[in-house]
């Protein structure tokens, strides 16, 4: 058997997301979990980074650290609300966002303290949130530009492995560089 490197794409550390148009039971409490943890798994990702290494891209051409910190709490902000409009509305039309464009805002550039807590106080919401949310629910959609109808379910897989994602460009950029 031939053997050699294996290669990562380093856009996609722990591969590309798949899709699930509905989870079990336990498959939904486990991406609930993972959302639990995301924030403290992000926060210990940056732990002890200097400016210069908040500023280093995680890949060539990829968004630096710092702005995939300010991403995050961007980006679950939309979730929580994508969420909340797919429980109190029929398969509401949700508008998207243009994330490179916000990966570019003033307060990009800012420390990244106040996007880690955003991100933990947000969490703490919609896990509370999530973990209310009758099974049946989760089968509620949501019409996406892009993605057509994805449940509910859809959606919690999709951002549980979203902040892990961006958590592993972190931590392989730092196995990267011996940080």
């Amino acid at each position: 058997m031939a053997g050699g490197p294996v290669t990562v794409d380093e856009r996609y550390p722990i591969g590309k997301f798949t899709p699930v148009p509905s989870l079990s039971g336990a498959e939904r409490a486990a991406r609930i979990e993972e959302i639990a943890a995301a924030p403290a798994n992000f926060r210990r990702a940056v732990a002890g980074l200097n400016d210069a290494q908040l500023d280093t891209p995680y890949r060539s051409g990829g968004w630096t650290v710092r702005q995939v910190a300010h991403h995050l709490p961007d980006s679950h902000m939309n979730a929580y609300m994508r969420f909340k409009w797919g429980l109190t509305e029929d398969s509401p039309a949700i508008k998207t966002y243009e994330e490179k464009d916000w990966a570019k805002t003033p307060e990009t550039s800012a420390p990244i303290g106040f996007s880690l807590d955003l991100l933990t106080s947000l969490h703490e919401r919609w896990v509370t949130l999530l973990r209310g949310i009758r099974p049946a629910d989760f089968a509620r959609t949501i019409q996406h530009p892009e993605w057509g109808l994805p449940s509910l379910d859809t959606l919690l897989a999709l951002y549980a492995w979203h902040g892990r994602h961006h958590t592993a460009h972190v931590t392989t950029l730092r196995e990267r560089s011996g940080w």
